[in-house]
Protein backbone atom coordinates (compact mmCIF):
# COMPACT_ATOMS: atom_id res chain seq x y z
CA UNK A 1 0.00 0.00 0.00
CA UNK A 2 1.12 3.15 -1.11
CA UNK A 3 1.45 6.73 1.14
CA UNK A 4 -2.03 7.74 -0.43
CA UNK A 5 -3.41 4.81 0.01
CA UNK A 6 -2.24 4.38 3.27
CA UNK A 7 -3.69 7.93 4.46
CA UNK A 8 -6.73 7.66 2.80
CA UNK A 9 -7.55 4.05 4.34
CA UNK A 10 -6.55 5.87 7.62
CA UNK A 11 -8.87 8.83 6.71
CA UNK A 12 -12.08 6.13 6.12
CA UNK A 13 -11.62 4.26 8.99
CA UNK A 14 -10.97 7.12 11.77
CA UNK A 15 -14.05 8.71 9.96
CA UNK A 16 -16.35 5.59 10.83
CA UNK A 17 -14.89 4.67 14.52
CA UNK A 18 -15.26 8.52 15.50
CA UNK A 19 -18.94 8.93 13.41
CA UNK A 20 -18.27 12.69 12.00
CA UNK A 21 -16.48 14.85 9.90
CA UNK A 22 -14.27 17.18 11.30
CA UNK A 23 -13.55 21.01 10.74
CA UNK A 24 -9.88 21.49 12.51
CA UNK A 25 -8.66 24.51 12.03
CA UNK A 26 -4.57 25.14 11.36
CA UNK A 27 -3.49 25.90 14.92
CA UNK A 28 -1.14 24.20 17.29
CA UNK A 29 -3.18 20.61 18.27
CA UNK A 30 -1.85 20.88 21.47
CA UNK A 31 -0.97 23.51 23.88
CA UNK A 32 1.04 23.54 27.01
CA UNK A 33 -1.38 25.36 29.75
CA UNK A 34 0.43 24.81 32.98
CA UNK A 35 2.80 22.62 34.60
CA UNK A 36 2.39 20.77 38.11
CA UNK A 37 5.84 20.58 39.46
CA UNK A 38 6.10 16.97 41.37
CA UNK A 39 8.42 18.03 43.44
CA UNK A 40 12.11 15.60 44.32
CA UNK A 41 10.77 13.06 41.62
CA UNK A 42 13.57 10.87 40.40
CA UNK A 43 13.86 8.33 37.44
CA UNK A 44 11.29 6.97 35.15
CA UNK A 45 7.45 8.28 35.58
CA UNK A 46 5.18 5.41 34.23
CA UNK A 47 1.36 5.71 33.91
CA UNK A 48 -1.46 7.35 35.44
CA UNK A 49 -5.05 7.06 36.66
CA UNK A 50 -7.43 9.04 37.72
CA UNK A 51 -10.30 9.83 40.74
CA UNK A 52 -13.00 11.91 39.21
CA UNK A 53 -15.10 12.37 41.53
CA UNK A 54 -12.42 14.02 43.96
CA UNK A 55 -10.41 15.29 40.48
CA UNK A 56 -7.62 13.36 41.49
CA UNK A 57 -4.15 12.38 39.38
CA UNK A 58 -2.30 9.74 40.13
CA UNK A 59 1.03 9.41 38.92
CA UNK A 60 3.07 6.13 39.08
CA UNK A 61 6.53 7.33 39.60
CA UNK A 62 8.65 3.69 38.99
CA UNK A 63 11.95 5.04 39.69
CA UNK A 64 11.33 7.32 42.52
CA UNK A 65 9.38 4.22 44.40
CA UNK A 66 6.26 6.54 44.92
CA UNK A 67 2.78 7.29 43.48
CA UNK A 68 2.08 11.03 43.42
CA UNK A 69 -1.26 12.39 43.68
CA UNK A 70 -2.14 15.80 42.22
CA UNK A 71 -5.33 17.84 43.06
CA UNK A 72 -6.42 18.63 39.40
CA UNK A 73 -8.60 21.38 40.63
CA UNK A 74 -5.76 22.85 42.07
CA UNK A 75 -2.86 22.53 39.99
CA UNK A 76 -0.78 21.11 42.58
CA UNK A 77 0.55 17.76 44.66
CA UNK A 78 -1.61 16.79 47.15
CA UNK A 79 0.24 14.00 48.60
CA UNK A 80 2.64 11.27 48.29
CA UNK A 81 2.56 7.59 48.50
CA UNK A 82 5.84 5.95 49.47
CA UNK A 83 7.65 2.75 50.39
CA UNK A 84 6.71 0.93 47.15
CA UNK A 85 8.64 -1.00 44.81
CA UNK A 86 8.79 0.09 41.21
CA UNK A 87 5.28 1.22 40.47
CA UNK A 88 4.08 1.11 37.12
CA UNK A 89 0.75 0.18 36.97
CA UNK A 90 -2.13 2.48 38.72
CA UNK A 91 -5.67 2.11 38.73
CA UNK A 92 -8.80 3.72 40.82
CA UNK A 93 -11.74 1.55 41.12
CA UNK A 94 -14.77 3.96 42.62
CA UNK A 95 -17.23 1.38 43.92
CA UNK A 96 -15.22 0.44 46.59
CA UNK A 97 -13.03 3.72 46.60
CA UNK A 98 -9.72 1.41 46.68
CA UNK A 99 -6.84 2.52 44.89
CA UNK A 100 -4.82 0.04 42.89
CA UNK A 101 -0.86 -0.20 42.61
CA UNK A 102 0.80 -2.26 40.98
CA UNK A 103 5.07 -2.96 41.29
CA UNK A 104 6.93 -4.38 38.88
CA UNK A 105 10.04 -5.02 41.43
CA UNK A 106 8.35 -7.43 43.94
CA UNK A 107 5.41 -8.62 41.82
CA UNK A 108 2.85 -6.76 44.62
CA UNK A 109 -0.40 -4.55 44.10
CA UNK A 110 -0.92 -2.51 46.85
CA UNK A 111 -4.14 -1.19 48.17
CA UNK A 112 -5.26 1.80 49.72
CA UNK A 113 -8.15 3.87 50.31
CA UNK A 114 -8.95 6.51 47.76
CA UNK A 115 -10.10 9.15 50.57
CA UNK A 116 -6.98 9.15 53.50
CA UNK A 117 -4.34 6.92 51.25
CA UNK A 118 -4.49 4.84 54.35
CA UNK A 119 -2.83 1.08 53.63
CA UNK A 120 -5.45 -1.52 53.26
CA UNK A 121 -4.16 -4.63 51.66
CA UNK A 122 -1.97 -6.40 49.43
CA UNK A 123 -1.97 -9.02 46.71
CA UNK A 124 0.71 -10.82 45.71
CA UNK A 125 1.38 -11.31 41.65
CA UNK A 126 4.51 -13.03 42.02
CA UNK A 127 6.57 -10.76 39.33
CA UNK A 128 6.51 -7.99 37.18
CA UNK A 129 2.78 -6.43 38.09
CA UNK A 130 2.02 -3.52 35.03
CA UNK A 131 -0.62 -2.36 33.62
CA UNK A 132 -4.21 -1.92 35.56
CA UNK A 133 -7.61 -1.78 33.83
CA UNK A 134 -10.60 -1.04 35.89
CA UNK A 135 -13.59 -3.43 34.87
CA UNK A 136 -16.87 -1.86 35.53
CA UNK A 137 -18.52 -5.31 35.78
CA UNK A 138 -16.75 -5.19 39.39
CA UNK A 139 -13.64 -6.21 38.35
CA UNK A 140 -10.01 -4.93 38.33
CA UNK A 141 -7.42 -6.70 35.78
CA UNK A 142 -3.73 -6.23 35.80
CA UNK A 143 -1.20 -7.54 33.72
CA UNK A 144 2.06 -9.20 35.41
CA UNK A 145 4.76 -11.84 34.96
CA UNK A 146 6.10 -13.67 31.91
CA UNK A 147 2.52 -13.78 31.09
CA UNK A 148 -1.16 -13.78 32.40
CA UNK A 149 -3.69 -11.45 33.43
CA UNK A 150 -4.95 -11.41 36.78
CA UNK A 151 -8.76 -10.93 37.39
CA UNK A 152 -9.39 -9.35 41.05
CA UNK A 153 -12.81 -9.30 42.31
CA UNK A 154 -12.93 -5.30 43.64
CA UNK A 155 -15.95 -5.95 46.79
CA UNK A 156 -13.34 -8.92 47.91
CA UNK A 157 -10.08 -7.46 46.68
CA UNK A 158 -8.93 -11.39 46.28
CA UNK A 159 -7.47 -12.30 43.02
CA UNK A 160 -10.25 -14.68 41.44
CA UNK A 161 -8.30 -15.90 38.17
CA UNK A 162 -5.67 -15.86 35.97
CA UNK A 163 -5.93 -15.77 32.33
CA UNK A 164 -2.41 -17.45 31.03
CA UNK A 165 -0.89 -16.06 27.92
CA UNK A 166 2.31 -16.53 25.83
CA UNK A 167 4.10 -13.49 27.18
CA UNK A 168 4.40 -10.99 29.47
CA UNK A 169 1.22 -8.42 28.71
CA UNK A 170 1.40 -4.50 27.86
CA UNK A 171 -1.18 -2.27 27.14
CA UNK A 172 -4.86 -4.62 27.11
CA UNK A 173 -8.31 -3.02 26.65
CA UNK A 174 -11.28 -4.69 27.80
CA UNK A 175 -14.37 -4.96 25.48
CA UNK A 176 -17.84 -6.06 26.33
CA UNK A 177 -17.00 -9.69 24.95
CA UNK A 178 -13.20 -10.27 24.61
CA UNK A 179 -9.77 -8.62 25.98
CA UNK A 180 -7.64 -7.27 23.40
CA UNK A 181 -3.65 -8.05 24.76
CA UNK A 182 -0.43 -6.42 23.28
CA UNK A 183 2.01 -8.98 23.48
CA UNK A 184 5.21 -7.00 23.10
CA UNK A 185 8.33 -9.69 22.96
CA UNK A 186 6.13 -11.98 20.72
CA UNK A 187 5.08 -8.96 18.28
CA UNK A 188 1.30 -9.99 18.33
CA UNK A 189 -2.03 -9.44 19.65
CA UNK A 190 -3.82 -12.22 21.85
CA UNK A 191 -7.51 -12.03 21.95
CA UNK A 192 -9.33 -13.38 25.02
CA UNK A 193 -13.01 -14.20 25.64
CA UNK A 194 -14.21 -13.11 28.48
CA UNK A 195 -16.47 -15.86 28.85
CA UNK A 196 -14.23 -18.71 28.93
CA UNK A 197 -11.38 -17.16 29.73
CA UNK A 198 -9.43 -18.41 26.92
CA UNK A 199 -6.81 -17.02 24.37
CA UNK A 200 -9.66 -17.40 20.96
CA UNK A 201 -7.05 -15.78 18.52
CA UNK A 202 -3.55 -14.16 18.13
CA UNK A 203 -2.81 -11.56 15.57
CA UNK A 204 0.50 -10.41 13.95
CA UNK A 205 1.08 -7.75 11.74
CA UNK A 206 3.37 -8.44 9.25
CA UNK A 207 6.92 -6.01 9.69
CA UNK A 208 6.36 -4.76 13.01
CA UNK A 209 7.55 -5.21 16.42
CA UNK A 210 7.72 -4.10 19.65
CA UNK A 211 3.48 -3.24 20.34
CA UNK A 212 3.10 -1.34 23.56
CA UNK A 213 0.27 1.34 23.65
CA UNK A 214 -3.06 0.48 22.45
CA UNK A 215 -6.34 2.16 22.25
CA UNK A 216 -10.02 0.30 21.11
CA UNK A 217 -13.16 1.98 20.07
CA UNK A 218 -15.44 -1.28 20.22
CA UNK A 219 -18.41 -0.01 18.68
CA UNK A 220 -17.09 0.52 15.40
CA UNK A 221 -14.78 -2.37 15.50
CA UNK A 222 -11.29 -0.53 15.28
CA UNK A 223 -8.28 -1.61 17.43
CA UNK A 224 -5.93 0.92 17.86
CA UNK A 225 -1.99 -0.79 18.26
CA UNK A 226 1.53 1.62 18.21
CA UNK A 227 4.33 -0.28 17.11
CA UNK A 228 7.95 0.87 18.24
CA UNK A 229 10.01 -1.02 15.46
CA UNK A 230 9.64 0.92 13.18
CA UNK A 231 7.32 3.21 14.97
CA UNK A 232 4.10 2.42 13.31
CA UNK A 233 0.42 3.35 14.14
CA UNK A 234 -1.97 0.48 13.14
CA UNK A 235 -5.43 0.24 12.63
CA UNK A 236 -7.13 -3.26 13.03
CA UNK A 237 -10.61 -4.18 12.61
CA UNK A 238 -11.90 -6.23 15.68
CA UNK A 239 -13.85 -8.48 14.10
CA UNK A 240 -10.75 -10.50 11.98
CA UNK A 241 -7.39 -8.27 12.88
CA UNK A 242 -7.45 -7.46 9.23
CA UNK A 243 -5.29 -4.14 8.87
CA UNK A 244 -7.17 -1.09 8.06
CA UNK A 245 -4.11 1.12 7.97
CA UNK A 246 -1.07 1.92 9.08
CA UNK A 247 1.05 5.07 9.29
CA UNK A 248 4.47 6.54 10.64
CA UNK A 249 4.47 7.97 14.27
CA UNK A 250 7.03 8.77 16.42
CA UNK A 251 9.60 6.55 18.36
CA UNK A 252 9.42 5.24 22.20
CA UNK A 253 5.99 5.36 22.50
CA UNK A 254 3.91 4.68 25.73
CA UNK A 255 0.39 6.06 25.86
CA UNK A 256 -2.09 6.37 22.94
CA UNK A 257 -5.83 8.13 23.62
CA UNK A 258 -8.30 9.30 21.11
CA UNK A 259 -10.11 12.72 21.12
CA UNK A 260 -13.71 11.84 19.77
CA UNK A 261 -14.47 15.28 20.29
CA UNK A 262 -11.77 16.30 17.56
CA UNK A 263 -11.48 13.37 15.48
CA UNK A 264 -7.82 13.12 16.84
CA UNK A 265 -5.36 10.59 18.24
CA UNK A 266 -3.00 11.05 20.46
CA UNK A 267 0.30 9.28 20.86
CA UNK A 268 2.97 9.69 23.36
CA UNK A 269 6.27 9.09 22.55
CA UNK A 270 9.64 9.06 24.81
CA UNK A 271 12.06 10.51 21.88
CA UNK A 272 10.51 13.80 23.39
CA UNK A 273 7.36 14.03 21.04
CA UNK A 274 3.17 13.73 20.66
CA UNK A 275 2.07 12.79 17.48
CA UNK A 276 -1.44 14.30 16.77
CA UNK A 277 -3.20 12.48 14.07
CA UNK A 278 -6.65 14.42 12.70
CA UNK A 279 -8.70 14.62 9.35
CA UNK A 280 -8.40 17.10 6.93
CA UNK A 281 -10.00 17.60 3.75
CA UNK A 282 -9.99 13.53 2.22
CA UNK A 283 -6.94 12.35 3.89
CA UNK A 284 -5.66 11.55 6.78
CA UNK A 285 -2.81 13.93 8.38
CA UNK A 286 -0.55 13.89 11.19
CA UNK A 287 -1.38 17.74 12.76
CA UNK A 288 1.61 17.63 14.91
CA UNK A 289 4.40 16.78 15.79
CA UNK A 290 4.33 18.87 19.07
CA UNK A 291 7.79 18.78 20.79
CA UNK A 292 7.69 17.98 24.44
CA UNK A 293 10.48 16.50 26.80
CA UNK A 294 12.76 13.23 26.03
CA UNK A 295 11.87 10.42 28.13
CA UNK A 296 7.97 11.97 28.53
CA UNK A 297 6.02 9.17 27.04
CA UNK A 298 3.53 8.16 29.38
CA UNK A 299 -0.06 10.61 29.34
CA UNK A 300 -3.43 10.46 30.16
CA UNK A 301 -6.17 11.83 28.18
CA UNK A 302 -8.92 13.03 29.87
CA UNK A 303 -12.47 13.63 27.54
CA UNK A 304 -14.51 15.18 30.79
CA UNK A 305 -11.58 17.86 31.35
CA UNK A 306 -10.50 18.32 27.80
CA UNK A 307 -7.05 18.03 28.60
CA UNK A 308 -4.18 15.52 27.96
CA UNK A 309 -2.11 14.90 31.12
CA UNK A 310 1.61 14.41 30.13
CA UNK A 311 4.26 12.84 32.64
CA UNK A 312 7.61 14.64 32.27
CA UNK A 313 10.47 13.19 34.64
CA UNK A 314 12.99 15.61 35.85
CA UNK A 315 15.79 15.62 33.69
CA UNK A 316 18.77 18.75 33.10
CA UNK A 317 17.11 21.78 33.62
CA UNK A 318 13.22 20.24 33.18
CA UNK A 319 12.29 19.24 36.69
CA UNK A 320 9.66 16.61 37.19
CA UNK A 321 6.02 17.61 36.39
CA UNK A 322 2.72 17.19 34.59
CA UNK A 323 2.37 19.25 31.74
CA UNK A 324 -1.05 19.56 31.15
CA UNK A 325 -1.78 20.17 27.35
CA UNK A 326 -4.91 21.84 25.90
CA UNK A 327 -6.36 20.91 22.66
CA UNK A 328 -6.82 23.16 19.80
CA UNK A 329 -10.69 23.84 19.13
Amino acid sequence: MNRRAALLALTMAISSMLGHSSHADDSAPLVVETKIPLGAVRGRIDHLAVDRSRQRLFIAELGNDSVGVVDLAAGKLLHRITGLSEPQGVGYEPATDTLYLANAGDGSVRLFTGDGFAPIGTIELGSDADNVRIDPRGYVVIGHGDGALAIIDAASKRKVADIPLAAHPESFQLGAERIFVNLADRHTIAVIDRGSQKQIATWLVANARANFPMALDEANHRLLVVFRRPPLLVMLDTRDGRVVARLPTCGDADDLFIDRKRQQIYVSCGEGTIDVFGLKDDAAAKRGPVATVSGARTSLFLPERDRLYLAVRASGSEPAAIWVMRPSP
